[in-house]
């Protein structure tokens, strides 16, 4: 999954994202609120963590305009702990949920994970196609209980697959979700990971949809 930092503490900000990218997650970073929009109303995240104390521009004013183009992507706002009004204008402005700093960077990662379950429909960790089974939270594979080692990328593939189960899913959409904004993207590279994957499950559950791109679904034999 693809997320966006909208955090100017540098230190906070890089302590994120590299708790983040440990979990298996792109991450784009941007240090103030007029970056921050233009990132978020530009890029196709997965989900946003976003700081409301933000110079240029505050982090109410960018969720606010973030709502008003109709960019749904869910928010996750970092608050100061003693600022309940904080809270409540975030959610107001249509923040998805909020933390109070300081703050556990398991609890973070933990209502990440729930708002991209819940954006996708989702309620649990574990995903589950014919005999594949993928714990999002230990960023774990199994095919039939024994584990299957991946790749960081090959593992972001059947994840976002696996999120986004029965619905076709174009190369574009792979592309913009694996890299981050600094990459060069090249949707061929998905072919790669996608034949990787298939050898590596050794059960055929990703199906390739000519000129639409690539659906999981459990094998017919399942």
């Amino acid at each position: 999954m693809r997320l966006l930092v909208v955090e100017d503490d540098r230190d906070l900000n890089r302590q994120l994202c590299e708790a983040l990218k440990k979990a298996d997650f792109v991450v784009d970073t941007a240090f103030d609120g007029e970056e921050g929009h233009f990132l978020g109303d530009t890029e196709p995240y997965d989900a946003v963590i976003l700081d409301l104390g933000l110079p240029e521009l505050d982090g109410i004013s960018v969720l606010e305009r973030w709502r008003d183009a109709k960019r749904t992507m869910p928010v996750l706002v970092l608050t100061a702990r003693d600022r309940w009004s904080d809270k409540v204008a975030g959610i107001d402005a249509g923040a998805d949920d909020y933390v109070s700093k300081p703050f556990h960077m398991e609890e973070v990662l933990a209502r990440v994970r729930a708002l991209i379950r819940r954006s996708a429909g989702v309620a649990s960790n574990d995903f589950r196609c014919g005999p594949v089974h993928l714990d999002a939270r230990a960023s774990r594979v199994t095919v039939d209980e024994q584990p299957v080692k991946l790749t960081s990328h090959e593992y972001r593939v059947l994840a976002y697959l696996m999120l986004h189960q029965g619905r076709i899913v174009s190369r574009t959409e792979l592309t913009e979700h694996l890299y981050d904004q600094d990459f060069d993207r090249d949707s061929n590279t998905i072919e790669v990971f996608v034949g990787r994957l298939r050898k590596k499950l050794q059960t055929d559950v990703i199906e390739t949809v000519r000129g639409l791109g690539y659906r999981i679904t459990p094998p017919q034999n399942a």
